[in-house]
């Protein structure tokens, strides 16, 4: 084994396991940082905040289907934790290195010391301390292995010394680099042939069955074999957020989005349906409206490479454990024989109604000249605008809600949306960006949103990460009709400010005019249109007598 210092092994590793970009806020290891430049094969981005560090790493891992990592000196750790916590809820491979404790100021209130190491237990797959040098390979493999086998999520390496000072040691440092767990998913078990005979034969027996896909089928790439599953045995699909666009707008079968931030239409043919597929979902509270739809006692088939997750939420008739796409290969291969003859032409009709009724209703809002300029006519704009294989990286809460509702996504395009934290977006597009430099990415958050981590334009800059960044303005913050936030501050003249190109709109006529200059300016944009704070989006349907959550 070669001898090196810890940071020379630790730039290494990053070439060797494909890392593109680390995202950090200074300073941690800093000689690992000159070792990384030195070797000129990672893109050091110096973030203005952990959290948005942290919320870089997981858009760049979503985007790459690789691990992103993320680092920051003791004093940050849980900032970058907090940070870190979404890329838990979303099941995003991020690698957490912070530096930490050390023998000699340890309970003698030294500067900036704190025992925080547990709070990373729960928003991590696993959490571990590097105490001497020599354990650090062992444990970064053992990082890449726990974030990327199974069900993907973060882990967490704190470095002993407050900058992760142990790996100034010299040693015979094993530089091995486990080429399965550079990405995910690294093995793709099937689930029992028994179990999905048992599924089929659910499918042939049932009257209204209906898939609901989740985001374990975006991380395993089966987007093409759910559609095809849905094609075969002529079942209606809704998508989850996390898998909106697994299945373009224009599809037959598609119903959209269900749960709390959802399209009506998907709500009303999960909640009608006689048996429930989920496929890669956790069942949980959002894409089911609060366990609402579909209700408790519906026959269910679920898929999930975690047998932890079968049977969680909904009781299953068929539990199916098992990597999504080679158990649809599977299931698609059995399923020619084991299926209905008779197409359930009165179910898919009735399905195929919710969905003209749900655009009937809503496309009168999606053509509104109104000024301040209704979000409904934003959504519509970016879904006919975007690239054939443009990537949309939403915040959570109304940026959410309206592009799960209005914007009608193409195939070959992606979505990625926030596992939960508002301020996600901005920094999550730029993450996605850097992880695909070629393709248009463009991201979209509200006034409050945006605010959070702002001062990342001026990252996205110096880092030439041109991504183009939409804002819903209306100065509300979401919450409320009157006027929040100061109308005096102008988004697009703090970007200019900053280096990148500022676009304001305040005309429906003028988003894609805007949306083209932003996209061929080559410089970070952002699009900020000016909107109309007293528009709501509906609350989520549910069942008579039933409210969700």
């Amino acid at each position: 084994m070669p001898k090196m210092t810890g940071h020379r092994y630790f730039a290494e590793a990053m070439k060797g396991y494909g890392v593109s970009h680390l995202f950090y806020v200074n300073t941690v290891i800093p000689p690992a940082m000159v070792e990384i430049g030195k070797i000129g094969a990672t893109q050091l981005v110096i973030a203005h905040g952990e959290k948005a560090a942290a919320y870089m790493a997981d858009g760049y891992a979503r985007a790459s289907n690789k691990p992103g990592v993320c680092l920051c000196q003791d004093i940050g750790s849980t900032n970058l934790a907090a940070g870190v916590r979404d890329a838990y809820m979303a099941g995003s491979p991020v690698i957490a290195i912070s530096g930490g404790q050390n023998d000699m100021p340890r309970y003698r209130h030294a500067y900036q010391n704190a025992e925080d190491h547990t709070a990373w237990d729960g928003v991590t797959k696993a959490n571990y301390s590097v105490d001497t040098a020599t354990r650090f390979p062992d444990l970064l493999r053992q990082a890449f292995r726990d974030a990327t086998s199974g069900a993907p999520g973060p882990v967490h390496l704190e470095l002993r010394g407050n900058a992760g000072q142990v790996l100034d040691k010299e040693a015979d440092y094993d530089t091995r680099v486990e080429e399965r767990f550079t990405s995910f998913p690294p093995f793709r078990p099937c689930a029992e042939l028994a179990d999905i005979q048992a599924a089929l034969k659910e499918f042939k027996e049932a009257a209204k069955p209906i898939i609901v896909v989740g985001g374990g089928a975006v991380k395993s790439l089966a987007g093409a074999e759910v559609v095809a599953l849905a094609d075969t045995l002529q079942i209606p699909i809704a998508t989850s957020l996390h898998a909106r666009a697994l299945v373009p707008d224009d599809h037959a079968l598609g119903v959209g989005v269900p749960g709390s931030y959802s399209r009506w239409c998907a709500n009303k043919a999960v909640a009608a349906a006689d048996l429930v597929f989920f496929i890669g979902s956790h069942t949980g509270g959002q894409v089911t409206n609060g366990w609402s739809i579909p209700k408790i006692g519906t026959r269910t088939i679920q898929l999930d490479i975690n047998p932890n997750e079968l049977g969680r939420n909904y009781p299953n008739t068929v539990s199916l454990c098992g990597d999504v796409k080679v158990t649809l290969m599977a299931m698609l291969a059995q399923a020619g024989s084991a299926t209905s003859r008779a197409p359930r032409l009165e179910w898919l009709e009735q399905v195929r109604g919710y969905v003209a009724d749900y655009w009937a209703e809503s496309d009168p809002l999606r053509h509104s000249d109104e000024v301040p300029i209704r979000p409904e006519r934003m959504a519509k704009e970016l879904g006919e605008w975007m690239p054939s294989n443009a990537v949309l990286v939403v915040d959570t809460f109304h940026a959410a809600l309206w592009t799960a509702q209005m914007t009608k996504m193409k195939a070959g395009q992606r979505y990625i949306r926030c596992g939960g934290s508002l301020g996600w977006g901005f920094p999550g597009t730029l993450g996605v960006k850097a992880a695909l430099p070629t393709a248009p990415v463009i991201g979209f958050a509200g006034d409050a949103g945006f605010y959070y981590h702002m001062a990342e334009m001026e990252t996205a800059a110096r880092a030439g990460i041109n991504a183009v960044m939409v804002v819903n303005n209306n100065y509300s913050g979401g919450v409320a009709e009157a006027a929040m936030f100061q109308k005096e501050v102008n988004f697009s003249n703090v970007a200019n400010s900053m280096g990148c190109v500022g676009l304001r709109v305040e005309k429906p006529a003028d988003i894609r005019n805007a949306l083209d200059k932003a996209l061929a300016c080559g410089k970070p944009a952002i699009v900020e249109i000016v909107g109309n704070a007293a528009i709501r989006a509906k609350r989520a349907w549910a069942p008579a007598g039933v409210t969700g959550e």
